[in-house]
């Protein structure tokens, strides 16, 4: 697979997941909230450009020099195509949740990170509200997993389109149907766990900081129920008004609002 073939079909997953995040938060609203869509979509629009400067298609890039040079777990070990895919996905999940935890309790990492959280509304456009210096703090982060595993290039694309869908509909408006919320939530992050995650509650906040699979908050310790019947004020504690792109922007560099006491 080449880099620009690798580009395309994240691009094709981004497109899908949007679009099915944002049709579940049409057909089945959770607060009938208005979002921060203008703020997130340009702060989307600095990391494309940022990210796309900096590492493009990096990943494919790794993958394909870790698989030629014979470095990481899956190129020196023969396994199916199929398990090699899924374990990628496994461990790239536990990897963005162990960087996640890491974001919230160093203080440097959650400077950049409190600008996702720093979101007064819920909803899909709060996926894509990253600083970009968070996305280019993770960077040696997750191509050094890649390494590590010496993950397929399939592998790390099936990773990025279930990554992109949980990610987008987790942050969705959306109530879930009680016996599908149960369902879903014995194996998946789902909106209402989420939500949880973004409660102006230090306590609350510290939780589920899971994006595809839920074992891990239920393993390590930091998984906190919730469902869509439950109320949840979203947003950063000390930020009351919805921030410009320049305050979002400038938010990692100026003074205690919302450094969780430290």
């Amino acid at each position: 697979m080449s880099e620009q073939q690798f580009q395309l079909l994240k691009a094709g997953g981004f497109v899908f997941a949007v679009g099915l995040a944002s049709l579940l938060q049409r057909l089945t609203p959770h607060g009938h909230i208005k979002g921060s869509a203008r703020t997130n979509a340009a702060l989307w629009l600095v990391d494309v450009a940022v990210l796309g400067t900096v590492c493009g298609a990096c990943a494919c890039t790794v993958a394909r020099w870790a698989e030629v040079n014979a470095v990481g777990l899956f190129n020196r070990i023969a396994v199916p195509g199929w398990v090699a895919a899924a374990v990628t996905v496994v461990m790239l999940d536990l990897v963005s949740y162990l960087w996640h935890r890491a974001n919230h309790a160093i203080p440097v990492l959650w400077r950049f990170h409190r600008v996702h959280h720093s979101d007064g509304t819920f909803t899909v456009s709060t996926a894509a509200r990253f600083h970009p210096g968070e996305l280019l703090l993770s960077l040696p982060v997750r191509l050094s997993a890649i390494l590590l595993l010496g993950a397929p290039v399939g592998g790390i694309v099936l990773f990025e389109l279930i990554f992109s869908v949980a990610n987008f509909v987790e942050h969705g408006d959306i109530d879930v149907p009680a016996r599908v919320e149960r369902r879903l939530g014995g194996l998946f992050i789902t909106p209402a766990l989420h939500r949880w995650h973004h409660s102006r509650r230090w306590a609350d906040l510290n939780t589920n900081f899971g994006t595809i699979f839920v074992i891990w908050d239920r393993v390590l310790a930091t998984y906190d129920r919730s469902s869509s019947t439950v109320v949840v004020a979203t947003g950063l504690p000390g930020i009351t008004e919805p921030l410009s792109l320049i305050s979002a922007l400038a938010l990692p560099f100026t003074s205690v609002v919302g450094a969780q006491g430290r």
